[in-house]
């Protein structure tokens, strides 16, 4: 009998933990609708509970504040977008195609509004150390992954002395954030051509990797 009971018990408890995990998925669901659809700046916690089908007090006891939930919508996309990253520089082709693709990537996440979100979480966290130390890890996981695919290319013979594998990486990832920037500011295109240099680099890759390549 004793049994039969411990067994009802954890099966309550797996029914509150789904519960809690559907909740807490449909409140970042709602949350990131919210900041695609009224921006950051206008993002709401009862905006977001009206979405997400929750009393608001549910936001508060998953997430405790706008900018921890803000945070958790910028974790699980990037955590998304790094398996997506990490799948495409898995593939064995050459590093100016996946460079290209990086290009593209670039556009999705501008339009999915990813990139604006972590942008507005980088100026939050130069007030806000605990939002710094939380951007600083999710944007620590891309430099990890920059440098493995500059050592991998070390190894097939890429030419990167006297850089190190963290230093290329660096300057692989810090022209896209840049980039990111000015394009949200609004900087026209005639003026600083972001997209059309980044897409060139690709161009340069190619020149270095295929010498007999002309274009």
């Amino acid at each position: 009998m004793s049994e039969l009971v411990e067994q009802r018990s954890e099966t309550r408890l797996e029914r509150r933990n789904r519960a809690a995990a559907e909740t807490r998925s449909a409140i970042l669901d709602a949350a990131r609708t919210a900041i695609l659809v009224d921006g950051y700046g206008a993002l709401s916690t009862r905006r977001v509970a009206e979405l997400a089908g929750v009393p608001l007090s549910q936001i508060h006891y998953h997430f405790g504040s706008k900018r921890r939930l803000v945070l958790a919508v910028l974790d699980a996309e990037n955590a998304r977008l790094l398996r997506r990253q990490t799948e495409m520089y898995d593939r064995p082709e050459p590093l100016w195609v996946r460079w290209d693709r990086a290009c593209d990537f670039l556009e999705a996440d501008l339009a999915s509004g990813y990139v604006g979100i972590l942008q507005e979480m980088i100026a939050a966290g130069w007030s806000d150390a605990r939002v710094a130390a939380s951007v600083r890890e999710m944007l620590s996981g891309w430099y990890r992954l920059l440098a493995e695919v500059v050592r991998r290319e070390a190894e097939r013979g890429l030419e990167i002395d006297p850089f190190t594998a963290e230093e290329v990486g660096a300057l692989m990832g810090l022209p896209f954030l840049g980039a990111e920037e000015m394009i949200l500011l609004g900087m026209p295109e005639s003026t600083l051509p972001a997209r059309s240099a980044l897409r060139k680099v690709g161009l340069v890759l190619r020149k270095i990797l295929e010498p007999g390549h002309g274009g």
